[in-house]
């Protein structure tokens, strides 16, 4: 009776939320799903920073947490869910991820990947690989758009290498010690989860402003 009910509690996870994750999957659900965010253009809606935030968090000692993960094989987790995925959405790219993009509905898939392209553009290769991973669904499109813009193998490879370690690795560790420096965090999880969601939305944000004041001063020239 007891693995029917386990079966059902898995089957009902909400998929947006970060502790019913970890709750029904623990650390195999983190790479799972960075893997779905970072490599598929279907997990754009996946909360990955969210997600290793709380999952950092869950790894300190409180003995009355109904969830508690051990913090490297966390980490490892992470790793290899962010690195893969960000390497298969690069293939998936250069064999037909432009087709893939242009069949989808969905709105904020597309402006998920003008922002990629103009980031880009704006910095370069390097620069533009290292900061979308911070950036909620451009961090999804910009790896198959790199492969469809035929970015270099090698430099793809070495530039999110980089960035996904200092992701994945970075916000699982600021969760940790947080969690290990605040007592009783758990009562501001939620406030905490809400202000990294708009902190990782920050740069986006800046991204549309800056696009749209550059679209009116060439309104203006003209």
């Amino acid at each position: 009776m007891t693995a029917p009910l386990h079966l059902a509690s898995q089957l009902a996870v909400n998929v947006l939320d970060a502790q019913s994750l970890l709750s029904a999957f623990g650390v195999l659900g983190v790479g799972v799903v960075l893997f779905a965010e970072t490599g598929l253009l279907v997990g754009f809606f996946l909360p990955g920073d969210s997600l290793l935030f709380t999952a950092g968090l869950l790894c300190t000692n409180t003995a009355d947490r109904a969830v508690h993960l051990s913090l490297v094989p966390l980490l490892a987790a992470a790793v290899v869910g962010a690195l893969a995925g960000a390497q298969c959405g690069y293939l998936i790219g250069r064999r037909g991820g432009g087709a893939l993009l242009a069949r989808s509905r969905s709105q904020r898939l597309h402006e998920g990947a003008k922002r990629a392209e103009e980031l880009l553009e704006r910095y370069g290769y390097a620069k533009a690989i290292v900061l979308a991973r911070f950036i909620p669904v451009v961090r999804t499109v910009l790896n198959p758009l790199a492969g469809v813009l035929e970015v270099p193998v090698r430099t793809f490879t070495l530039w999110q290498v980089v960035g996904g370690l200092v992701w994945s690795v970075g916000v699982t560790l600021a969760g940790y010690a947080l969690g290990s420096s605040i007592p009783n965090v758990d009562r501001y999880l939620l406030p905490l989860i809400a202000l990294i969601v708009v902190v990782s939305l920050i740069p986006l944000l800046a991204e549309v402003l800056r696009g749209r004041r550059g679209a009116k001063a060439r309104g203006t020239q003209q």
